[in-house]
């Protein structure tokens, strides 16, 4: 035999024996399970029954109406710390026995479920709440036809739930019960009912007398819960000492699940994180609404345990701050926009100017004439459209309307300066239209052509105005004196 298979056969052996160990494993605890449900049949409601018939409910009922009845005639105050006052005492050994009485609720409604599958199996699934379910279970005992009639079912059931009752009890394979059976049943649904009824009497006493011992830690966290906490934390004055860190684990259990999946556990929550309080906000928001709440408890507990605010005003002002911080917790994310980009950074570019630069402009500017060649009249039709359809147009260069061609704009700080004379010789030059092609003469006949806008070709004599304005000086001039004296 080669190495490989002999690897091969021992890896079969170990298969083989892991086989038998886990098939060993699960028929053990089947076994075992067998077992408790065989002894939970066996063993009657007087033997899992622990608190309900024992003296310290009794003693602590009778406690609990002395202070009733004394504290009717008014409030009294606390000296000294409260662990050494007796009412205190009695308050947490009253919360310790509400929490056992739920417990002990639990073990009657497993009583009860196994005794009653027999005549009605559908309804441990149909009815989940222990106290529903006794008080159902009471009520229609071995008729299942009294869920159409009966009225009681009404007080603690909802109309669907009753009418989902009703239509499976009317399907159910149950057996009748016997007489002992049914008295047995009934007795464990009479004996939970009870305990209940004890246990809301402590709620609403440990929540009246909390109101003077702790106001402040109350006021956050309810009576119930601020009483287990200063339970377990060994006074008030101990939990006034205590970080808030150690607050929130107040509590806490250590559940040892060897062999089970740990997904379901709840690691280092407490008596806060199963108020009340902490319960109402959504799942993914609770740790953190127990550190917020555990971070205020410490300060109201230090407030309780100076003896301030005894109305619970600063609890409350507590209070609604984590109500605001959770609702704010709670609130949806905002709506993200798109920011634009900003702005771009664009300097203002180095130019450079003078005289120069000028010129140049004006020399490369725009004319008239190519501003009208590239201006077009809307809805008019052009002269050749042949020559406009490849592309070629003169725009409003000769149309009619278009006004008269200017010359290009002659920038004022870049004008050549000239003479006041030269400027009225061009002047005349303009009003005579133009100047003549030969040179002047000094005689009165002297004539010479000129170009004029009106006949063309013109011969005029230019001394002629000359003369003529000199005359006309004579006796309007500015300047001239009196020409003719005559004397007296």
């Amino acid at each position: 035999m080669s190495l490989a298979d002999e690897l091969l056969a021992d890896l079969e052996d170990d298969n083989e024996e892991i086989m038998l160990t886990e098939d060993r494993v699960q028929a053990a605890e089947e076994y075992k399970i067998e077992a408790v449900e065989e002894e939970m049949k066996a063993t009657t409601l007087d033997q899992l029954i622990k608190v309900s018939n024992s003296e310290r409910l009794q003693i602590v009922m009778k406690e609990m109406e002395v202070y009733v009845k004394n504290s009717e005639s008014g409030f009294r105050t606390i000296a000294g710390p409260v662990e050494a006052d007796p009412e205190y005492k009695l308050i947490v050994e009253a919360n310790n026995i509400a929490a056992e009485i739920d417990n002990e609720i639990i073990v009657i409604h497993r009583f009860v479920r196994d005794k009653y599958c027999k005549r009605f199996p559908e309804l441990e699934s149909l009815v989940v709440d222990p106290l529903e379910y006794l008080q159902t279970v009471k009520e229609i005992g071995n008729d299942l036809a009294q869920t159409k009639t009966s009225e009681v079912l009404h007080q603690f059931l909802t109309q669907a739930t009753i009418m989902v009752v009703t239509v499976t009890a009317s399907t159910t394979q149950g057996e009748l019960l016997t007489d002992k059976e049914l008295q047995e049943i009934q007795e464990a649904c009479t004996m939970g009912i009870d305990l209940n009824s004890t246990k809301l009497q402590i709620y609403e006493y440990v929540e009246s007398r909390m109101s003077f011992i702790a106001p402040n830690l109350s006021a956050i966290i309810g009576a119930s819960t601020a009483a287990k906490i200063m339970g377990v934390a060994g006074g008030l004055t101990n939990l006034s000492k205590m970080p808030a860190c150690n607050v929130q684990l107040l509590g806490s259990q250590k559940k040892m699940l060897g062999g089970f999946s740990q997904v379901s556990t709840l690691p280092h929550t407490g008596f806060i994180y199963h108020s009340q309080f902490v319960q109402d906000a959504p799942p993914d928001l609770r740790r953190k609404a127990a550190r917020l709440i555990a971070t205020k408890c410490t300060l109201a507990a230090r407030v309780d345990a100076c003896h301030e605010a005894k109305a619970g005003n600063i609890g409350l002002t507590l209070r609604q701050e984590i109500e605001k911080k959770l609702d704010k917790l709670m609130e949806p994310p905002p709506v993200k926009f798109v920011k634009p980009l900003p702005k771009p950074i664009d300097p203002a570019r180095k130019k450079r100017g003078g005289k120069r630069v000028r010129k140049m402009k004006e020399r490369y500017a725009m004319t008239e004439l190519r501003k009208q060649a590239n201006r077009l009249n809307f809805a008019e039709i052009e002269d050749d459209a042949y020559q406009e359809d490849l592309g070629y147009t003169r725009g409003t260069i000769g149309k009619t309307g278009t006004g008269r061609i200017r010359m290009a704009q002659v920038d004022e700080k870049t004008k050549v300066r000239i003479s006041k004379t030269l400027q009225r010789n061009l002047q005349k030059q303009q009003n005579w239209g133009g100047s003549s092609t030969i040179k002047k003469q000094v005689s009165g006949t002297a004539s010479s052509v000129a170009f004029t806008p009106l006949q063309g070709l013109e011969i005029v004599n230019p001394q002629a105005a000359e003369k003529n304005v000199s005359e006309s000086n004579k006796y309007f001039s500015n300047t001239a004196g009196f020409v003719k004296i005559q004397k007296t």
